[in-house]
């Protein structure tokens, strides 16, 4: 494709759209206004969200991010991160009195009342999603009955289950239509009675994400991700551009970029996960502005109005 510019400059191309959505939003400012309402310390299990400059940040406010309850001082105010948690976590922190605030992202809460419905109806249920993940170790624990994990068609093709077992699914939030649809396939095929949520359930967020890479590949030479390697929606971005068949980096900010990734290459598209902050993909473009002489525009797509209200306890008045 070559350099654009006469000049010489490289041209970056920035995702629309792309960084922080509104469950990643809700969970951090849940965080600052305990900080602000009980004063620090403040509690919170697990990472709020997985991006170590948000969680540094929200630590040196007074924030303290604990692997487990019973790190927390008794009374002490607890923060659940946006993936959700099992309700045996839940339990744990009601036994020991712990004032808890729920930053769970209201889609993945919708997820988990779909699971626990699905069973009260009689259904197996089957969650679509990565092992390990929090939000899954969340989900997996909304139901008495063991539900099942699948991540791919072959693990579908070997559920030791009748054909006639009534089944229900549920997707991880950071799966996309595209990631769950020959896996939501291929349990219609398998089973024959089977129910799941409608498409529309589907994260906003991880689909406009995912869909703005596709079309920024369809213009750009390499791909930057900004976010965290334990981030899922943003390993997926990576993903996505290295299926397009473009070298595709994920990196956490801009001291992770490597000059000679840049060597013949005009044209690189930029774009962030849904809990990597702005001030990043603003890192990660004065480097490149570092290494060569930048224009810079957006490509058009969807701006996303959606916000989530707070819980209660923290809204004034």
């Amino acid at each position: 494709m070559g350099r654009l510019a006469p000049d010489g400059a490289m041209h970056v191309i920035l995702a629309q759209p792309r960084g922080f959505c509104a469950g990643v939003v809700r969970a951090i400012e849940i965080v600052e206004r305990a900080l602000a309402k009980y004063g620090a310390p403040v509690y919170v299990r697990h990472e709020i969200v997985h991006n170590a400059y948000v969680v540094g940040a929200l630590k040196a406010k007074g924030a303290v991010f604990v692997d487990d309850l019973s790190e927390i001082p008794p009374g002490a105010p607890t923060i659940f991160s946006a993936h959700g948690v099992p309700q045996s976590v839940i339990r744990d922190a009601e036994e020991r009195g712990l004032p808890v605030i729920d930053a769970t992202c209201p889609l993945v809460a919708k997820v988990h009342g779909q699971a626990r419905r699905y069973e009260a109806q009689g259904r197996q249920v089957v969650l679509i999603g990565h092992s390990g993940h929090p939000e899954v170790i969340g989900t997996l624990g909304q139901v008495d009955r063991p539900a099942l994990l699948v991540s791919t068609v072959r693990a579908v093709d070997e559920l030791d289950l009748p054909a006639d077992r009534p089944i229900a699914y549920v997707t991880q939030t950071t799966l996309s239509v595209d990631d769950t649809r020959d896996v939501i396939a291929a349990l219609e095929r398998r089973f024959s009675d089977i129910v799941g949520p409608d498409v529309s359930d589907i994260c906003y967020a991880t689909q406009n994400r995912q869909s703005a890479v596709r079309e920024l590949c369809r213009v750009v030479e390499l791909m930057l991700v900004v976010g965290a390697s334990n981030s899922s929606n943003s390993t997926r971005l990576r993903e996505i551009g290295t299926e397009a068949g473009k070298p595709s980096y994920l990196v956490a900010d801009g001291s992770h970029l490597r000059p000679e990734w840049f060597d013949n290459v005009g044209v690189v598209g930029v774009t962030a996960g849904a809990s990597a902050p702005d001030v990043l993909v603003d890192d990660v473009i004065e480097a490149l502005r570092r290494i060569a002489p930048l224009q810079t525009s957006v490509l058009a797509g969807p701006v996303e109005n959606t916000t989530f209200r707070l819980p209660r306890e923290l809204v004034a008045g």
